[in-house]
C-alpha cells in the first residue's frame, strides 16, 4: 500500500471518532465520513507500519443511515465528525466505542445501561468561541480554525451554536468591517481584537460578551458596546479580556467590565449558578441535567449521607445533589472556581455544603483525619486526563461505601476503573450525549465498595 494509490473498500466498522474502518491487506484503513457497511472507493493519504489513512472518492453503495450534511463548513472545521450519520446511529457508534474502550482496559464486556439522548440535538451549546483574524490579503475573518490548523474558515450558521449567539457575532463582526476595526494578526503578533466569546443562559437568556484583545486599548469601544446592547437587550455584560501572550490559550487573565456587572445567571435544575468569563460551566446545560440526576439516581442517596465532591469546579453536581444529603465537601486546585462554588452554595441558599481549595491527593487524609471524617459517598468528575494515581490511592484508602466516577474521556475512565476494582465492583455505567454529532461523550459510573473490604 502507498500513498495516493486507489482502493474499492467495505466499511466494516466505525472508529471512535465516526470514522469508517476498512482493511486493505491485514492494514486498518481510517475513512473520514465512511459509515459502516458502505463500500467505498478512497484515496490513500497516509501510510504507517500498522495502519494507514484514506479519503471517500466515490460512495459505491451508501449506508441506509447517511443523512445529508446540513453544514457548509462541516468537512472543514472538524468540529462535528458525524453530521453524516443519522442522529439515532451516532448514539450506537457511541455506545459501541465506549464499550470497546471499557473491554480494552477491563479485559471484560460492561453492559451500558442505558444512552441519555438529546430530546433536540442542534443549537445546544451555551458558549461560542469564535477566533477573529486576517487572510492572505490582509482583510479580517472570523469563524472557526479548520481542523487540525490555525486557518480561519468563515462561520455564519453553526449548527450546534446557540442562535442568538451566533446573530449577535455577526452584527459584531459587521460592525468591525464597517468600522475598520484592528483585528489580529497571528503572523506577526500584531493588531487588537482577536477573540470573541459569548455566553448565554439558556434558561434565563442573559448574555455575556468577552472582546478578546491583543492590545488594551480597543478602537471605537465605546461604539461598538453602544451599537451592542442598543441591538440586543438580551447582552447583561461585556467584558474586555486582554491576552498579549503568543499561545493558544483563549483568554489572558486581566478583565475590564465594560458593561454591566461583569457576570450572568442560569439555571440548572431549580438552582441558580452565576458565570463569569473565567467560570468553568458545561457547554450543554440541558444534557448536564439528564448526567447529574443520573448521577444523583445512581448514588441512591436517602439524605442521611456525608458526600465528597471531589474536582468539584464551581459547585454543580455538589449543589445539585444537595437536597437529597446531610453534608457536602467539595474540593477543587482552582482557587476562582471555589470562590464561585461558594458564592452559589449561598446563591441558592445550600447550607450543608463547605468547598476547599486542595489536591484531592493531599488535602483529603489530612482533612479526614483532622475532623474524624469519612464520606459515604463520592462523587468525582475530573478532567479528560483522568484521577492522579495517588488520588485513586487515596480513594481506595478512604474506602467510601460509594463512587459516582462522571468522565468525559472513556480512555482514562476505563484505566481508572482498573485500579479502583481493587477494592470497587463496577455496578452501573450510563452514557450521557452531551456533544450530539461529535465523538465526545460523557460517561457515569457506580462503583462499589466490595463486602469483604
Amino acid at each position: 500500500m502507498k500513498k495516493n494509490e486507489e482502493f474499492v473498500v467495505d466499511i466494516i466498522d466505525n472508529g471512535f471518532q465516526g470514522e469508517g474502518i476498512a482493511k486493505i491487506d491485514g492494514i486498518t484503513v481510517f475513512i473520514p465520513n465512511a459509515i459502516k457497511n458502505e463500500k467505498i472507493k478512497i484515496k490513500i493519504l497516509k501510510v504507517t507500519s500498522s495502519y494507514a489513512f484514506g479519503k471517500i472518492l466515490e460512495i459505491i453503495k451508501s449506508s441506509k443511515t447517511r443523512v445529508n450534511e446540513d453544514c457548509q463548513t462541516y468537512n472543514k472545521c472538524g468540529g462535528c465528525s458525524m453530521r453524516h450519520i443519522n442522529y439515532r446511529k451516532t448514539l450506537e457508534i457511541k455506545e459501541n466505542a465506549v464499550k470497546s474502550t471499557l473491554k480494552k482496559a477491563l479485559g471484560r464486556e460492561i453492559e451500558i445501561q442505558e444512552i441519555l439522548d438529546m430530546d433536540n440535538p442542534y443549537n445546544y451549546r451555551n458558549k461560542l468561541q469564535y477566533p477573529i483574524g486576517k487572510l492572505e490579503d490582509g482583510n479580517p475573518i472570523m469563524g472557526v480554525f479548520a481542523q487540525r490548523t490555525h486557518r480561519i474558515i468563515s462561520t455564519q450558521n453553526c449548527k450546534i451554536q446557540d442562535i442568538l449567539s451566533q446573530k449577535i457575532a455577526n452584527y459584531i463582526y459587521e460592525f468591525i468591517l464597517n468600522n475598520n476595526i484592528s483585528v489580529y494578526d497571528e503572523k506577526n503578533l500584531s493588531g487588537a481584537l482577536r477573540h470573541l466569546v459569548i455566553r448565554i443562559g439558556k434558561k434565563t437568556n442573559e448574555v455575556m460578551i468577552t472582546l478578546v484583545t491583543n492590545e488594551k486599548v480597543l478602537q471605537k469601544e465605546k461604539e461598538l458596546v453602544k451599537f451592542i446592547i442598543s441591538n440586543f437587550p438580551e447582552v447583561k455584560t461585556i467584558i474586555k479580556n486582554i491576552n498579549s501572550k503568543n499561545t493558544n490559550v483563549i483568554l489572558g487573565k486581566e478583565n475590564e467590565v465594560l458593561y454591566g456587572d461583569g457576570y450572568i445567571y442560569d439555571f440548572l435544575g431549580d438552582f441558580k449558578f452565576k458565570i463569569s468569563p473565567m467560570s468553568f460551566y458545561q457547554v450543554n446545560p440541558i444534557q448536564t441535567e439528564k448526567l447529574y440526576n443520573k448521577a444523583i439516581e445512581f448514588a441512591e442517596l436517602t439524605g442521611k449521607e456525608t458526600v465528597f465532591d471531589l474536582y468539584c469546579g464551581i459547585g454543580t453536581i455538589g449543589i445539585f445533589a444537595s437536597k437529597n444529603i446531610k453534608k457536602l465537601y467539595g474540593v477543587e486546585t482552582i482557587p476562582e472556581a471555589i470562590e464561585d462554588a461558594k458564592n452559589n452554595a449561598e446563591l441558592n441558599n445550600v447550607e450543608n455544603a463547605e468547598f476547599f481549595v486542595g489536591d484531592v491527593e493531599k488535602f483529603l487524609p489530612d482533612f479526614i483525619s483532622k475532623n474524624k471524617i469519612c464520606p459515604d459517598v463520592i462523587f468525582i468528575d475530573p478532567p479528560r486526563k483522568g484521577c492522579d494515581k495517588n488520588a485513586l490511592d487515596t480513594l481506595l484508602k478512604i474506602k467510601a461505601s460509594k463512587i459516582i466516577y462522571v468522565s468525559c474521556n472513556p480512555a482514562t475512565l476505563g484505566r481508572d476503573l482498573k485500579i479502583l476494582e481493587e477494592k470497587y465492583e463496577i455496578k452501573k455505567i450510563a452514557i450521557c450525549d452531551m456533544f450530539p454529532f461529535t465523538y465526545h461523550v460523557e460517561c457515569v459510573a457506580v462503583l462499589q465498595l466490595k463486602q469483604d473490604m
